[in-house]
This record gives C-alpha cells, sequence and structure tokens, in this order.
C-alpha cells in the first residue's frame, strides 16, 4: 500500500506537469468566454460569468474524478504511460471536425478499431516516437477502457442532471417557417484528472488485491475532458437536461455491458469499440429527430409576451418570475408588443404591478418597488419577436470558432412589411435608415 500510495503521488506530479489538463481547462474558458460574447450579441446582457462557469466546471470535474478513478482502481483499469499521448492526440484531432467529438468514448472506440487492425499486421520492430505510439496502442487494454468510458458517461449523466440546465444559454433561432423563435443550446464541458493503474508484467510489483481487469501496481494520470451537447426549441432546460442525462444513463449501461463481454471474450471488441461510437451517434441523432418532430414552446401568445430566461439576482427572479411563463398584464396594459413592457413600466416609475401566467395556465399576481439600477425591464429576458433581425446558428459549435470568438450569429433582410413602415410620407425629406 504504501508503494501504491507513493505512485499516486508521482502520477499527480506528472498530472501537474504535463499540459493536457491546462489544454483542458483553456479550451473551456474559451468556451465560456464565447457564451458570454454570444449572450452580449442576442440578449445584450450576460446571463453567465465566463470566470465563475470555468471554476464551476473546474471543481466539480475534481470531485467526479476522484470516485472514477478509484471505482478503475479498483477494477484495475490499466494503461500504458505511453498511451496518454496517443488517447490525447485522437482527442484533439477528433475535436477538428466537431467539439462534440471530444468524448473519450470517441477516442477510445477510435483506437479500439485501429488495434483491431494493428493485429493483422506483425510487429516490426519500429523505433523512435512512431514505434513507441505503435508498441503503446497495440498495449491498450480497449475493453477496460471501455469500461472506463461507461464509468464517465455515467458521470456525465449526473452532472448533466445537477447543473445542465444552469449553464443553458438562450437563444434567438430561426424557425421551420423563417420566424424567429426562442431556445436554448445546452452544453456542457468539465475536465476531470484521472489515475489509472499501470498494466501488470511491466516491471511493476502485483497489488494488494486481485482486480478483475488485471491492473499492476502503478499509477499513471490521464486528464480527459467529458460533455454533452444539446440544443431545444421545444422543451424547458431542466426538461432537456434531464431527458439528455436519461438517455446518457441508458448509453454508459449498455456500453458498460458491451466492455465487460469484451474483457470476457476478446474478439468481442471490436463489437465494442463500434457501438461506443455508433450509439452516441444515435443519440444524437434521435435528439435531433425529437426536436424536428415538436413544435417550439417559446412563441409568443396573441395576448400577453412569455418568457425566456431570467437574470440571476433581478426583481424578476425576486418575484418568482420563471422561464416559460407568460407576462400578461403590466400596470393593467394588456401586452401585446415587446416595446408595450417598457412603456408600461415608465407608467408608474417607482412600483410594478404584474399579472402572470404560470407554466400550468394559471394566473398569479406580483408586485414590487422599482428602484434605481434595476434592469429596464426587470431582469425578464422576453422570447424574441417573429421578424426579429438577429438569429443564431442551430448547428453545434466548432473549434475554430471558439478560439476565435466567433458567436456564430447573422443578421436577418427585413420583411417587407417592416421596410414599407420606413418608408418617408410624402413631402418629407429625411429618410431614417431601416431597421433604427
Amino acid at each position: 500500500m504504501t508503494d501504491l500510495l507513493m505512485s499516486w503521488g508521482t502520477a499527480v506530479i506528472h498530472l501537474l506537469i504535463q499540459p493536457y489538463y491546462y489544454i483542458a481547462l483553456i479550451f473551456i474558458a474559451l468556451y465560456y468566454r464565447r457564451q458570454v460574447l454570444l449572450e452580449r450579441k442576442l440578449i445584450h446582457v450576460k446571463l453567465h460569468s465566463w470566470g465563475r462557469e470555468t471554476w464551476r466546471t473546474a471543481w466539480s470535474g475534481l470531485v467526479v474524478g476522484l470516485p472514477v478513478s478509484l471505482a478503475a482502481v479498483a477494477l484495475g483499469v490499466s494503461l500504458p504511460a505511453a498511451a496518454v499521448g496517443c488517447i490525447w492526440v485522437t482527442s484533439l484531432v477528433l475535436m477538428l471536425f466537431r467539439v462534440r467529438y471530444l468524448c473519450f468514448a470517441y477516442s477510445i472506440g477510435v483506437l479500439g478499431i485501429v488495434q483491431f487492425v494493428l493485429n493483422f499486421f506483425p510487429e516490426s520492430g519500429q523505433s523512435g516516437f512512431l514505434g513507441t505510439a505503435i508498441g503503446a496502442l497495440r498495449g491498450m487494454d480497449i475493453p477496460a477502457l471501455l469500461i472506463l468510458a461507461g464509468l464517465l458517461h455515467l458521470a456525465e449523466a449526473l452532472l448533466a442532471r445537477w447543473q445542465g440546465a444552469r449553464l443553458a444559454t438562450p437563444l434567438f433561432l430561426a424557425g421551420k417557417r423563417g420566424k424567429v423563435v426562442g431556445g436554448y443550446r445546452l452544453e456542457a464541458f468539465w475536465p476531470l484528472p484521472l489515475f489509472l493503474l499501470i498494466p501488470a508484467g511491466t516491471g511493476t510489483g502485483d497489488l494488494p488485491w486481485q482486480p478483475l481487469l488485471g491492473g499492476g501496481l502503478g499509477v499513471v494520470s490521464l486528464p480527459v475532458i467529458i460533455g454533452f451537447s444539446g440544443m431545444t426549441q421545444s422543451m424547458l432546460p431542466e426538461r432537456k437536461a434531464a431527458r439528455t442525462a436519461g438517455q446518457l444513463l441508458i448509453y454508459s449501461s449498455v456500453l458498460l455491458g458491451l466492455a465487460a463481454l469484451a474483457a470476457w471474450w476478446s474478439p468481442l471488441t471490436l463489437v465494442a469499440a463500434l457501438a461506443a461510437l455508433l450509439l452516441h451517434e444515435g443519440l444524437s441523432w434521435y435528439s435531433a429527430l425529437q426536436e424536428r418532430s415538436l413544435s417550439p414552446i417559446f412563441v409568443h401568445p396573441p395576448a400577453g409576451r412569455k418568457v425566456l430566461a431570467v437574470l440571476p439576482g433581478s426583481p424578476a427572479q425576486e418575484m418568482g418570475i420563471l422561464p416559460g411563463e407568460i407576462l400578461l398584464k403590466v400596470n393593467g396594459v394588456l401586452l401585446t408588443e415587446a416595446a408595450q413592457l417598457h412603456e408600461a413600466l415608465r407608467m408608474n416609475p417607482a412600483f410594478c404591478k404584474l399579472e402572470v401566467q404560470n407554466r400550468a395556465g394559471e394566473s398569479k399576481y406580483l408586485q414590487r418597488p422599482i428602484y434605481d439600477g434595476d434592469h429596464h425591464q426587470l431582469g425578464m429576458i422576453l422570447v424574441p419577436d417573429p421578424d426579429g433581425l438577429v438569429t443564431a446558428e442551430a448547428k453545434p459549435s466548432n473549434i475554430f470558432s471558439i478560439i476565435g470568438m466567433k458567436t456564430g450569429t447573422r443578421s436577418r433582410s427585413l420583411p417587407p412589411t417592416s421596410l414599407s413602415r420606413t418608408k418617408p410620407a410624402a413631402g418629407d425629406t429625411k429618410q431614417e435608415p431601416a431597421g433604427s
């Protein structure tokens, strides 16, 4: 046990020396920084703080990484030290295609397929970097690492259920019929510092217990990034996060079962590796299919204005207004246009009375003093008008947009009805620009 604890200390030092964990933190900080820029572009105020969200995901990853590491060590999941670089290189290459491919299951699935192909070729005894990489790849216990991927997705399901709705970003999206609707992007990442055993028979001693997967005495550090990505126009963030967590839980259970069978009978390794890739892609396809089959809920009713989001610490949050509720009347004025909200609040600059329809269709009556410095809409972000001019892209983020801080917003051209309102009346000599 003393030797095992000493190897843990050495692995922690290696974690701090290697660049991979810092790459994960920088990527997550850049992502949340871009999220703040997107919020300012669409709703003209930041709903999240990129520093606070980075810190939240960092300590959450530490909290979750410890039990996952303990479970992996207890099971005997092992990894050659040289294979850490193979996993990270694969992850970074996959991330160039889509950010959601930055997933441990994708990396191990791809490496499992590559290892299967390498088994058809005899060992060439190459030296240098390439020989080291091929040797590390041949020595990887793919079934054990797929079991680890299942454990990571179990942790991901718990984090998505715990923090997913809190990290959601409100969006203005182009709907199916060309009208602008409200929606949410639920996309979050967590860096996990993992510690795995060194494979048995590599010059190390035996463990003080008999592991199921045959790891040897010694620990190696493996920082990974877990996360999920989704978009919804038809569900509240809490429901979407709960549904995503349930799907991830089913995926992790299936992957754990297939990986355990592959550990028992090695010919199933390729099947488990392919399942890690295809089932994960199936989840993304099924989620998109669900969204296309449902009608958007973040649209304005004929009377009243629907709330898309509420700023933290705002008067609206203090009064208990929730996303998805409908603001019917303000100071007795029935709202039929977004501009009426500000005008109705100015009728009594010191006090406001609201009639709000909750998600169950019941009315509630709220009132509150208005203080200097309060948000001009009490901290409510309303669903966009159908003819809004700025929308966000519905496609997932990519690494180049995150590094370049590109928000992916688009400016729409004014519809003909809006253009006609900007034409000067007869005898006018001055014309205001469209959209002013």
